[in-house]
């Protein structure tokens, strides 16, 4: 198999302790081996430290670090990125699954097609593992206006070429930290759909995103707008409009239910 060089795996952590022994096991299982797994925990009150100390039995690539104090995710998120020593950056939350080939296969259509930043199909699962029937895809070309409508890209599924973004750093906002992610880097490269389901979102799980109601969902927009991306009231009033109307499109489009 082609060495493409080193991908470092961004993986939040808080309390999870019941679903992070999965989480881990499916990039144990990558057909793609050289990774490093930065396992960010901010904070746990669970057994997560010990749980994973226990799964990694000794494997240099998982690393795992504490945060000082409870910070929440998007701290969690740069925190794991300062110490990334990977050309490739990929993400996945503690609850969430990856395909066994997920790394080999966007790698390859990446370097292939001399692409920078890049994301896949997924399909949904419940908090209990079950598929759903529910899989998401999006546009197989998203410029930089395209993700300043609405984030595309699942979480789980995006990489990117540190060698082109930089070190990435986002604003310290609670909810979209990762679409925060995604509007940073489309300043400087564009992003491209490998059209394959290569993982599995845990939909459900308390606190997830996917729990919360339109009105919050919408007070968070406008936050990412105003306070993380630093525009007026007028235009994060329009960007938000925006995220609504393409969100409702995407439904129409990318999701699809068996």
């Amino acid at each position: 198999m082609q060495d493409y060089g080193l991908v470092s795996i961004i993986m939040p952590n808080w309390n999870c302790a019941a679903l992070i022994g999965n989480t881990i096991n499916t990039v144990l299982a990558q057909t793609y081996e050289n990774w490093e797994l930065l396992i960010q925990d901010d904070c746990s009150n669970d057994n997560s430290e010990a749980l994973i100390k226990e799964i990694s039995d000794g494997d240099p690539r998982i690393k795992f670090e504490r945060n000082s104090d409870f910070s929440g995710a998007a701290v969690s998120r740069n925190n794991a990125l300062k110490r990334a020593n990977g050309r490739w950056i990929a993400f996945l939350d503690s609850d969430d699954l990856w395909e066994p080939e997920k790394l080999e296969k966007q790698l390859r259509f990446m370097v292939d097609n001399d692409y920078h930043f890049s994301y896949t199909g997924y399909q949904e699962i419940d908090n209990n593992g079950n598929e759903t029937g529910c899989f998401v895809s999006g546009p197989k070309h998203i410029s930089k206006f395209g993700m300043y409508s609405f984030c595309w890209p699942g979480c789980l599924t995006v990489m990117f070429d540190r060698n082109v973004v930089g070190l990435l750093q986002i604003a310290d906002i609670r909810k979209n930290n990762d679409y925060a992610m995604w509007l940073k880097i489309c300043q400087v490269a564009d992003c491209h759909l490998l059209d394959e389901v290569l993982a599995k979102y845990r939909r459900g799980r308390v606190g997830s995103v996917s729990t919360h109601g339109c009105m919050t969902m919408i007070t968070w927009h406008y936050k990412l707008w105003h306070e993380a991306m630093g525009k007026n009231p007028v235009s994060s009033v329009f960007w938000t409009c925006m995220n609504l109307v393409c969100g409702s499109y995407k439904k129409l489009r990318y999701v699809k239910r068996n």
